[in-house]
């Protein structure tokens, strides 16, 4: 399983539908390839319940930790990924939802008094629920009830599922707390993050140094890397090798392709590189990989 996503990393996954903008899924964390999964954002909330096990979960440039019974709010637009805390696997309950369920339409009170205030606060990017205070297990419990509902359908279902969205959401209104102020300087260098990573996801089959990506947002090579490492931690050129196997995965499900095809295809001059690299990250080579896709 890998996450889908657009040309500025934001997930392509529906998020239920235009009717209701509401999602439950289960998830484990070694159902993706390479035991995590990768950075990516999207517009709706998520709420993320952990069943069994733990998560090391990073959103913008914060890392939580979180246990079995611990949730986390996800705000919208947020950069996100999730990995296996000391290889243990991770077994989480996802609740996404477009905060359009909480307000009803655009520019109403509500969506202006109670929502913008959340969704458009860069210093708000997660809110880790680990049941230390009152409020905090009264969230874990209405997410928790969702989930219930989506699973049984009672009648009124849909119903019962915004209102207990909304309980949640003033309880966030009236509880939370900025995890510290952030300068407009920080929020322009996870704006430039984005334009990084739809600069790779355009240009990752060709040969791109550092010196095209500094170009491309006018910014000098070592701010550039300076910034990357300091949102993303981890360094441009590792993010873009990851990127690149990820993006890799796909082709090897064609059996027509070659895997000298599939490295030339994915921005690899080598394919004894590309295997080396392979093997790294998904601990085995592509053609190995590819016989565990066909049966």
């Amino acid at each position: 399983m890998q996450i889908i996503t657009d040309q500025f990393q934001k997930e392509l996954k529906n998020h239920g539908n235009y009717q209701f903008p509401f999602l439950v899924s289960y998830e484990k964390l070694s159902s993706y390839e390479s035991g995590s999964f990768p950075w990516h954002w999207h517009p709706e909330i998520e709420l993320t319940l952990i069943t069994k096990g733990q998560m090391v979960y990073k959103v913008n440039r914060n890392t939580f930790h979180l246990q079995e019974g611990q949730a986390l709010f996800g705000n919208s637009n947020t950069l996100h990924s999730g990995y296996m805390e000391s290889l243990y696997d991770c077994q989480y309950t996802s609740v996404t939802f477009d905060p359009k369920l909480i307000y009803g339409f655009p520019h109403s009170i509500i969506c202006q008094k109670y929502v913008e205030p959340i969704t458009q606060d860069f210093s708000l990017s997660a809110i880790h629920f680990d049941q230390s205070c009152p409020w905090h297990q009264e969230i874990i419990a209405s997410i928790q009830t969702v989930i219930r509902l989506d699973e049984e359908k009672p009648p009124c279902c849909e119903l019962t599922i915004i209102m207990e969205l909304q309980k949640i959401w003033q309880l966030l209104y009236l509880y939370q707390t900025p995890t510290s102020a952030v300068s407009a300087h920080e929020q322009a260098e996870y704006n430039r993050i984005k334009e990084i990573l739809s600069y790779l996801e355009q240009h990752y089959m060709e040969k791109i140094s550092l010196s095209d990506i500094s170009a491309h947002i006018h910014l000098c090579e070592s701010e550039c890397s300076r910034i990357f490492r300091h949102c993303m931690n981890v360094s441009l050129f590792t993010f873009l090798q990851e990127y690149r196997i990820e993006r890799s995965l796909e082709y090897l499900a064609d059996s027509a392709r070659s895997i000298t095809e599939i490295a030339a295809l994915t921005g690899f001059s080598d394919s004894n590189y590309y295997s080396k690299v392979f093997v790294k990250l998904k601990g085995c080579s592509p053609r190995e990989y590819r016989k565990r896709l066909q049966h």
